[in-house]
């Protein structure tokens, strides 16, 4: 049923090369996670991950690093502004130290502009040529930490695998901006792409996310056709976290073999700092919970067999099938 337009088929194809991004990020895992132990919001983790003796002893290498780095960090509860502001430039200082490793490799173009009154990155690809189509990129985060900036090692593979320019959407993390006002950060930026003076059609524009921005890419598409505005071209989803709620079964089965997503309290407060619990099944916070009969693009959704997150993936390819 959803079979891409052959107008986006090189967007969809190229996704495949983004699997780069697992392992270049955890080849960068030991210098975040030391400078995570020096973050004062850190604390020991005793979480075990399984290392099967059935992939690469690169791969083994890798996972032991994560075991015995592993980290956590105290929560902030969903109201504390100053818990989360302290935590958020924290982990900020640490992944902008990992994005500028990225800008030093690939050499993009990259400008600090406003899109729809949005602060975004607008990304080029080294040696870019205009192919009249563009990507717009949400990054994950929990909703509550993460910028355009600090998630460059993403959206800069993005752009270097496709050779598309990537507009990176520097939305508010919450608390500091709550759902309804975060979609539609999100598609003001569309909007603004589709005006005079930027000029794209919904038919040149794809979207992607990855984690809390593939739950944020899902819920914006959602309330742009619920709207009348129509709907971009494709959608690509990397481990989106498509139901806050956490009511999925791999929340449970999995929590102990996730290597990264092992503090479900922090996935719980940063949930209820980006909605009120009241609001968290509406499908634009959780998207498994959206009616896909009235259409929906193209969707490509990758995720790995370990993540807590999996039952996000499958509901939402099942509301989607």
């Amino acid at each position: 049923m959803y079979h891409p337009l052959s107008t986006i088929n090189t967007i969809i194809l190229s996704y495949s090369i983004l699997f780069l991004l697992f392992t270049t990020f955890l080849s960068l895992q030991p210098i975040y996670f030391a400078e995570a132990q020096n973050s004062t919001n850190a604390q020991n983790n005793t979480h075990q991950i399984y290392i099967p003796t059935t992939i690469s002893k690169e791969a083994q290498e890798e996972l032991r690093k994560i075991a015995s780095n592993s980290f956590d960090f105290k929560t902030p509860s969903p109201d504390d502004l100053i818990g989360w502001k302290k935590l958020y430039q924290e982990i900020e200082s640490m992944d902008l130290f990992r994005s500028q490793s990225f800008i030093d490799l690939y050499q993009p173009n990259i400008t600090e502009t406003k899109l729809g009154g949005v602060n975004v990155l607008d990304i080029k690809p080294k040696n870019w040529h205009d192919n009249g189509k563009v990507l717009v990129y949400t990054h994950g985060g929990a909703y509550t930490l993460l910028s355009a900036n600090s998630s460059l090692s993403s959206s800069i593979l993005a752009a270097d695998a496709t050779s598309l320019r990537v507009i990176s959407i520097d939305y508010t993390v919450a608390p500091f901006s709550k759902w309804n006002q975060t979609t539609d950060q999100v598609i003001s930026v569309i909007q603004a792409l589709k005006d005079q003076q930027q000029g794209y059609s919904l038919d040149d524009i794809a979207i992607y996310g990855d984690s809390a921005g593939g739950g944020l890419a899902t819920g914006s598409v959602l309330k742009m056709r619920d709207g009348g505005m129509g709907m971009p071209a494709a959608v690509v989803l990397w481990s989106p976290w498509t139901d806050v709620t956490q009511n999925g079964d791999t929340y449970f089965t999995l929590k102990d073999a996730d290597p990264l997503l092992m503090n479900n309290q922090f996935l719980k407060n940063s949930a209820d700092a980006y909605a009120n619990p009241i609001d968290q099944k509406n499908p634009y916070v959780s998207p498994v919970y959206g009616n896909f009969s009235k259409g929906f693009p193209p969707t490509l959704i990758q995720g790995g067999t370990k993540e807590i997150l999996v039952s996000d993936f499958v509901r939402l390819y099942q509301g989607l099938d």
